[in-house]
C-alpha cells in the first residue's frame, strides 16, 4: 500500500503540479481510502518527501546494478556520464523540480527537502567513488559529480521551454564532452616533484 501511495504522489506531482497535488487526489489515484493514506503519511509534506526518497532509492539500485559493466566500458566515464543523463530523465525528475519549486515559498517543505536532497545526491556521489576509487580522493572529485549532477538539470530544466529534442540532445552532447575534460583533467596524474 505504501508504495502504490508513492507512486500515485509521483504521477499526481508530474500530471498536476505541486499545488495540484492533494492528499485525496494521492489516495484515489493509489486505491486507497482517505484513513489509509494518512496513516502511512498524516501530511502532505511527508507523503511527497517520501515519494522523492523512495525514487531517489530505486534509481541508486539502478545505478548501481550497471557498475560493473561501467568499469568494463572503454569510455566508463563517458558512460557513466550518459546514465546520470538517462537517470534523469522522466517523471522522477520532474516530480523533483515541482517540490524544488514549491520549496521556495512553503517553509516546511524546504524543511524536509533539506534533508531528502542530500541523501538523493549522496547516493550519486557514492556512485562516482565506486565507479572511479583510485581517483574519489582527489580534492576536486566531488566538485567533478557536482557540476555534473548540475549540467544535467540545468539542461532539462531549460529544455522545458522549447520542448525541442534535437537542442535537448545537442546541449547535453556538448555538456557531456566538456564534463569528459573535466574528469580526464581530474584523473590525470600529477607529476612527481
Amino acid at each position: 500500500m505504501r508504495v502504490r501511495l508513492l507512486d500515485a504522489t509521483i504521477d499526481c506531482l508530474v500530471e498536476y503540479g505541486y499545488a495540484g497535488t492533494t492528499t485525496t487526489r494521492v489516495a484515489d489515484r493509489a486505491g486507497v481510502t482517505r484513513g489509509a493514506q494518512v496513516h502511512h503519511f498524516p501530511t502532505k509534506t511527508d507523503l511527497v518527501t517520501s515519494a522523492i526518497r523512495h525514487l531517489a532509492a530505486k534509481r541508486t539500485e539502478v545505478a548501481m546494478a550497471e557498475i560493473d559493466r561501467l568499469k568494463a566500458s572503454a569510455d566508463p566515464v563517458g558512460d557513466a556520464l550518459q546514465l546520470l543523463w538517462e537517470m534523469h530523465q522522466g517523471p522522477v525528475f520532474s516530480a523533483t523540480v515541482e517540490l524544488w519549486v514549491a520549496s521556495r515559498t512553503d517553509a516546511e517543505l524546504r524543511a524536509q527537502m533539506a534533508v531528502v536532497e542530500p541523501i538523493a545526491t549522496s547516493s550519486l556521489v557514492e556512485f562516482g567513488k565506486a565507479l572511479l576509487p583510485d581517483h574519489s580522493a582527489h580534492p576536486e572529485f566531488l566538485h567533478a559529480v557536482y557540476t555534473a549532477m548540475d549540467v544535467v538539470r540545468g539542461i532539462l530544466i531549460a529544455s522545458w521551454a522549447t520542448r525541442d529534442q534535437t537542442e535537448l540532445e545537442a546541449r547535453w552532447e556538448r555538456g557531456r564532452r566538456h564534463l569528459i575534460l573535466l574528469f580526464e583533467a581530474l584523473m590525470r596524474p600529477t607529476p612527481s616533484h
